[in-house]
């Protein structure tokens, strides 16, 4: 009761301060995002700043191109010690070719809480923002449910310069509207308590970039 009490004493005094100061309703809010802001960097430019703002945000990031692919994915997997692996369904197998492991499709249909068994998870990334250093994952076959890159404790994620732009409005305009969205900045941190950096509490405590270019 009292906390009822608290929300309504609450939300009366933001309504009578709503009212008293005859804050105009038909306000246009004028947004001028700059979306072109691509077009001012080289593409090494653009990886450059990538790559800065991923390490920064302590993940670990690999160059490849897309004929050495497959022999990135296997390397770094190598170096992880990973014996068995998910990926995204709509990856190609080929992907994993030199992969000596057990690598195997996600089934949306199990049970999510299955994916903490596994060493390590493979999708690809729909679109990133090289000055934040975010990179999104749109909810689709090659970027997997949202439960594949949130549960299990080391995420590897291709991201291709073709995907990259600068800003965050960019960015923003290449996602849907439909489908449920999920952005990285680096492996999953957390300072909450005493400032002390813990990761590894919402998501992956590894985040493995692979820069395709």
């Amino acid at each position: 009761e009292e906390i009822m009490d608290a929300k309504t004493e609450i939300l009366t005094r933001i309504r009578n301060a709503h009212q008293l100061s005859n804050m105009p309703t038909d306000v246009e809010i004028v947004r001028t995002y700059n979306t072109n802001k691509t077009e001012e960097y080289s593409r090494e430019q653009l990886k450059e700043i990538l790559i800065e703002r991923l390490e920064d945000y302590k993940a670990i990031v690999h160059e490849t191109s897309v004929k050495k692919l497959p022999q990135t994915i296997a390397d770094v997997l190598k170096e992880r010690g990973a014996k068995e692996i998910r990926y995204a369904e709509g990856l190609d197998k080929k992907l994993f070719s030199a992969f000596t492991g057990k690598a195997t499709p996600d089934d949306r249909s199990t049970d999510p809480r299955l994916l903490n068994d596994v060493d390590a998870v493979v999708t690809d990334s729909h679109v990133s923002s090289a000055q934040t250093g975010t990179i999104c994952l749109e909810s689709n076959p090659l970027c997997g449910r949202r439960a594949l890159t949130l549960v299990p404790d080391c995420h590897v994620v291709i991201v291709r310069m073709e995907n990259v732009v600068y800003g965050v409005p960019e960015m923003i305009g290449r996602l849907g509207h439909e489908k449920p969205v999920t952005m990285i900045s680096g492996p999953s941190a957390t300072s909450d308590i005493e400032l002390n950096r813990v990761e590894g509490v919402h998501g992956p405590r590894t985040l493995i970039c692979l820069i395709v270019d």
